[in-house]
């Protein structure tokens, strides 16, 4: 199949080896993996704050970038920008883009998926091969798990990780507290969610909170390490790209 990849603003900026794990992974699965150079960001941030004409260009963008028909399914390695994606482009392109942004807003939202949708529901794969002898625990984000409503898709994934330890994690549906700008606007209700996710985190005793979405990762990674935890953050893709031959090697948490 081929696939068209969408780094996510995050990714490109701060997150670069969740977003490269991606495209060895699914090479590696038999893949070709396509990077339409062009892309941008997928406009989540504009319209979440309010601002739902000013990302028109940006969804205008990403109908461009991944609409040839040689693209067979587009995928990104981010539960709220596929969200964003599949969700508020048909409402920004309905409000305010003409009838040639809706046409193409219609054709990239029926092929873009994140990441275990697509190893799970189009390519019909849970064991990818991976290789990860650490114990783990699995945060689904809000995004992934409210509006994609992707299941237990990552944890089919993350249990067939040859030599994984999976633990699970209490009250994993709970949200971490970001929610992007929610952060900044209510700083304190953040924290106070971000407090209890933490306690969670460390009481499995796991080496390695993982999860869908860097930016939730950021948010949780960034707690753990001002409480010098021990635990690390990784993105789900890294654990499923590690392989025998080619495996993931831990940096040294704070503690």
């Amino acid at each position: 199949m081929r696939i068209g990849l969408f780094a996510t603003c995050l990714g490109d900026t701060l997150y670069p080896d969740a977003v490269k794990s991606t495209a060895v992974l699914l090479a590696r699965l038999g893949h070709e993996v396509l990077f339409p150079p062009g892309q941008t960001c997928c406009g989540q941030m504009h319209v979440n704050t309010g601002y739902q004409r000013e990302p028109v260009p940006l969804v205008r963008n990403y109908a461009e970038q991944f609409g040839d028909a040689s693209i067979e399914a587009v995928v990104m390695p981010s539960g709220s920008c596929a969200g964003s994606v599949r969700h508020q482009h048909e409402i920004i392109a309905e409000r305010y883009g003409d009838a040639a942004l809706r046409s193409g807003v219609a054709t990239v939202k029926a092929k873009t998926y994140e990441l275990s949708e697509l190893l799970v529901d189009v390519l019909d794969v849970t064991d990818v091969g991976a290789y990860f002898p650490h114990r783990v625990t699995y945060h689904p984000t809000c995004h992934s798990l409210r509006m994609l409503r992707v299941g237990d898709k990552p944890l089919k994934l993350l249990r067939a990780v040859d030599a994984i330890d999976l633990v699970e994690l209490p009250e994993a549906d709970a949200c971490c507290g970001f929610g992007g700008t929610f952060a900044l606007k209510n700083a304190d209700t953040s924290s106070a969610m971000l407090k209890d996710k933490l306690a969670h985190v460390t009481g499995t005793g796991a080496d390695v909170c993982t999860a869908g979405d860097s930016s939730c990762l950021m948010h949780i990674g960034g707690g753990l390490s001002r409480i010098k935890a021990g635990t690390r953050t990784l993105h789900l893709a890294q654990i499923l790209a590690s392989t025998r031959t080619a495996p993931h090697v831990l940096t040294e948490a704070a503690r």
